[in-house]
Order: C-alpha cells, then sequence, then structure tokens
C-alpha cells in the first residue's frame, strides 16, 4: 500500500474536502463526495459505491488497522491532528474519511429484482434527519426501492449520510420530479397510496400485497395535488390524540410495515 502525506490545511486537496463537505453545488460539479466512519464507508463499498481516496488521522486508525480492510481506493493519504480537524464533521469518530464517487440516481436508471416490488416515495422532504431516518427506516422493511421527489436537498449531503447511519449507501434510491415518478410508476403497473387526508380511508383495510408504492409528505405542506390524482386510494394514520400529523419517517415507518405485514403472512 503506497501511503502519501498531508500536513497542511491549505493543501488542495483538503480545501476541496472541505468544500464536498459544506457544498452541494461542489459535490454535484465534482461528481464525488465524502464519507466518514468505518461503517459508513463499509457499506458504500457493499452498495457498489467506488471509493477514490482515504485520508486517515494514524493516531485513531494504525496503518496497520487500515491495511487490513480492503477498501481499495486509489489512493490512501495520511494527514495529521490539525487537517484531519480541519476535515472532520462527528464529534466521536474514528479517523478515517473517504472520497467516493456518486451514483447516477436517476428514476430511469431504477431497476426491480422483482415483480412484486413495494416502494417508499417521500415528496420534498428537506431535514437530512428526517431523510435519513427514512432510510434507516427503508432499509429495515428492506423495501425495494425508495424514491425522493422534487428533491430539497441532495443525497450526498454529510448530514444525510451521518442520520442515515450509511442506509443512504444500503437502500436503491432514486429521485425525480413528481411528474416523471408518477409516469414511471403507471407504466411499471404500482399501485400509489397516497398519504392524503381528503378522501382517505385507515391504512390496514387496504391491501398492499401487489405491487405498491406508498407516498408519504412533510408534515408542513403534505403532498402535491399530483399525488391525490395518480392515487389508487389515499390513506390515514388515525390518530387519537390532540395532534392531526406526525413526523414524517413515523408516518412511513407504520406505512410500510404494515405493507411487510400483509406480504409476510398473506
Amino acid at each position: 500500500m503506497d501511503i502519501k502525506h498531508i500536513s497542511s490545511v491549505q493543501n488542495a486537496l483538503i480545501k476541496q474536502v472541505v468544500l464536498l463537505k459544506d457544498k452541494s453545488r461542489e459535490r454535484k460539479k465534482s461528481g464525488v463526495f465524502i464519507i466518514e466512519g468505518l461503517r459508513e464507508i463499509k457499506l458504500a463499498l457493499k452498495g457498489g459505491y467506488a471509493i477514490e481516496t482515504v485520508l486517515f488521522y494514524a493516531d485513531l486508525l494504525p496503518k496497520e488497522q487500515l491495511q487490513g480492510l480492503s477498501l481499495n481506493a486509489s489512493q490512501y493519504i495520511e494527514i495529521t491532528k490539525d487537517v484531519y480537524q480541519k476535515i472532520a464533521y462527528r464529534e466521536t469518530t474514528e479517523g478515517i474519511i473517504a472520497i467516493a464517487k456518486s451514483k447516477d440516481n436517476t428514476i430511469d436508471k431504477l431497476i426491480f429484482n422483482t415483480d412484486n416490488p413495494l416502494i417508499l416515495v417521500a415528496e420534498a422532504p428537506e431535514k437530512p434527519g428526517n431523510i435519513g431516518a427514512i432510510l434507516r427506516t427503508a432499509d429495515a422493511a428492506n423495501v425495494d426501492a425508495v424514491i425522493i421527489a422534487n428533491p430539497k436537498t441532495d443525497l450526498y449531503n454529510p448530514n444525510i449520510i451521518r442520520s442515515s447511519v450509511g442506509c443512504v449507501f444500503t437502500n436503491q434510491i432514486a429521485m425525480g420530479s413528481t411528474s416523471d415518478i408518477i409516469a414511471f410508476l403507471k407504466s411499471k403497473n404500482i399501485a400509489v397510496y397516497a398519504a392524503i387526508l381528503q378522501d382517505a380511508v385507515a391504512y390496514h383495510t387496504e391491501n398492499f400485497t401487489t405491487p405498491t408504492a406508498i407516498v408519504v409528505g412533510t408534515e408542513a405542506t403534505g403532498l402535491s395535488e399530483e399525488w391525490r390524482i395518480a392515487s389508487k386510494q389515499n390513506i390515514i394514520i388515525p390518530m387519537q390524540g390532540e395532534i392531526d400529523s406526525m413526523n414524517v419517517s413515523v408516518a412511513a415507518g407504520i406505512l410500510i410495515f404494515e405493507a411487510k405485514r400483509q406480504r409476510d403472512f398473506k
């Protein structure tokens, strides 16, 4: 393993890493993003992501341990404490950051390995924490795909990677406009069940054992009118307290696991 060394925070590569950490525009322009943490890097590799560069701080991650990880990076760079503190974004960390190539997550790249897919669609989620929680739920349920409609945040935001605990790499994810996603689902004969209050029935009364897309929106604005029109049936989670909505990731979990329950016991 050939290892280079960087000790200056003014190094050009280090400046690029800082931009990748902070700027969505830089991630999109360069086609790469950063991953921090061993678990997340291993999940990215398992998910088919290519690692270009590994930067490590030897006091936290000794070279001997790094050599046993089989990360298949194009280059390895040992960095100093000052450099590591400059580019790290997690308070508790393991001394390793990778630069990885982004994937093409457009809707036309989505491929199902089953004739009976279960899909979770989230329209316009904005908060990285909510997106991360949705991806964790999707991973736990082993859905066939997560689709983000009208995305407000880029998928490789470090806070999404962190809050998803790497599930951004374990799910098959696609992104696109609401109209393009609806057209895609129709072309695949996938029934849409939209979480909308109007003309809705209790979610557990519907049959989710056929090809299904469960669609959730934000607490603030809900789903757009396009989903109400495209929906086979609008569904609600009956509320028994004082409030009339719940966090989108919680709602997604309830709906998806009802679909899983039906499919496991049909």
